[in-house]
């Protein structure tokens, strides 16, 4: 039986309900994080493979720990390589370092702008060479998002096709080598699944603004964490106003219950296969969809985003060629639903040879269809918790019970915390009175010294 140890918040099989997630940060920030760490669960669990989250909890204290109890430590990452995630790339090189088993970082990506300027280098690029430099001593080759992240390592010195390689990201390869996306009719009775982020150009938060107002029958999927506490308890709000992006608890999307926030992936992929379309600003708010097989269209802002897309040829139109007069009902009846099906299984058997070379079962190891799947049969045994509904769609016994939940996990959480800083406290105490004896001694045995030699 082979243990595997893999970066991740939470299992696809854990109940972690909302005030646990968001005083835990079980998604990292983002659910969307939940969907490429779903696909490789999904892929490398084996009737012979256990896999353990680490729950991002990655002190290089632990390397002795973890060198006993796992075989490997399988490590997903979306776009560690930017200036915000220094601190914990120095922190997984340090611990890296440490390790003595394998260690498989899986479609890690450089964020940057849509035309980056990837000569002028960046300041993470010792970083990033410290913390590939370190995997690659501990497994044979490193998966990236793309093509732009691709060339910036190749920029750093490292070798394409031998230290890294491109395999776009995990989430698209959660079902294997087909795509079947459905051939559905759009109309403006259609249930549509919307996704937006605040840092998209206004033409494109404008666009997405059209399109919800042009299909009524639409349904907002917030992915931040800071949204997950907007829809379970009504606050606060993530911006004063906004014209363009449903920020707030009285914004009509939340007033009028069109708001769902996913807690897990199968409820999410199930509430997908409901819909006719899926589009918006969103990575994995689309690609969620297409491998649900629903018709998506994406957005992208920058260059993580548009080098995904254009790897996977994922239907998308490009934020300068949206203007004011763009309409969503004009972009469906253009773009190619079934672009992403194309290289598909092009990009899966390169997916497929990267976790071969890297020595990693799984469970395509044999055959392109397995008979069983782990992960499945696991979920199966376990009712998860369905999708976040707002204040307003729910009745105020409901909304009572979310606020009491949530004070009493933050009250858990600060006692927590306050112990921890107490111990930290009368440890630090401890040493500056150990330093201090040892301080004073030393000061007597250097005065004994200069009386002695006089």
């Amino acid at each position: 039986m082979k243990n595997i140890l893999i970066r991740a918040g939470m299992a696809p099989y854990e109940k972690f309900d909302a005030p646990h997630i968001m005083m835990n940060n079980s998604i990292g920030g983002n659910v969307g994080n939940l969907v490429y760490q779903y696909s490789v669960f999904r892929t490398l669990m084996t009737a012979d493979t256990v896999i353990t989250p680490d729950y991002y909890d990655y002190d290089p204290e632990y390397a002795d720990e973890i060198n006993e109890k796992y075989d490997a430590y399988v490590i997903p990452l979306a776009d560690a390589f930017r200036e915000e995630f220094v601190p914990s790339l120095r922190k997984y090189t340090k611990l890296i370092k440490k390790l003595k088993i394998p260690v498989i970082v899986i479609g890690v990506g450089l964020r940057a702008p849509f035309e980056p300027k990837l000569n002028e280098g960046f300041p993470f690029d010792e970083d990033v060479k410290a913390f590939v430099k370190a995997v690659l001593e501990k497994s044979t080759i490193i998966g990236l998002r793309g093509e732009i992240t691709s060339q910036y390592l190749t920029r750093l010195g490292f070798r394409e096709g031998i230290d890294h390689t491109v395999i776009g990201c995990p989430s698209m390869y959660a079902f294997g080598r087909e795509l079947n996306i459905r051939e559905t009719d759009i109309t403006k009775d259609s249930i549509v699944s919307v996704n937006s982020s605040r840092l998209s150009p206004k033409n494109v938060l404008d666009f997405i603004t059209r399109g919800m107002e042009e299909y009524p029958n639409h349904y907002f999927i917030p992915q931040w964490m800071k949204e997950m506490r907007l829809v379970y308890s009504g606050a606060p709000s993530i911006a004063k106003s906004s014209t363009n992006y449903p920020a707030k608890m009285t914004d009509p999307t939340y007033m009028n219950d069109r708001v769902r926030y996913f807690l897990n992936v199968p409820t999410w992929l199930d509430f997908l296969r409901t819909a006719d379309l899926s589009f918006g600003a969103r990575l994995h708010g689309n690609i969620t969809a297409t491998i649900a097989g629903t018709p998506s269209i994406l957005i992208p802002k920058d260059a993580r985003m548009r080098e995904l897309a254009e790897y996977h040829q994922l239907t998308h139109v490009m934020a300068h060629d949206i203007t004011d007069k763009t309409r969503l009902s004009d972009l469906i009846e253009t773009v190619d639903f079934q672009a992403p099906a194309k290289n598909q299984a092009k990009n899966f058997d390169h997916f497929i040879d990267f976790l071969n070379k890297n020595n990693l079962d799984h469970i395509y190891k044999n055959t392109n269809t397995p008979s069983t799947v782990p992960l499945d049969e696991e979920i199966a045994k376990v009712e998860l918790l369905q999708p976040l509904k707002t204040i307003k769609g729910i009745s105020f016994p409901e909304a009572a019970d979310r606020w009491e939940k949530l004070h009493l996990a933050e009250e858990e959480k600060f006692a927590k915390m306050k112990e921890e800083l107490t111990e930290r406290n009368k440890l630090i105490k401890k040493y500056k009175g150990t330093l201090n004896r040892k301080a004073v001694r030393m000061a007597l045995k250097t005065a004994d010294l200069f009386s002695t030699s006089k």
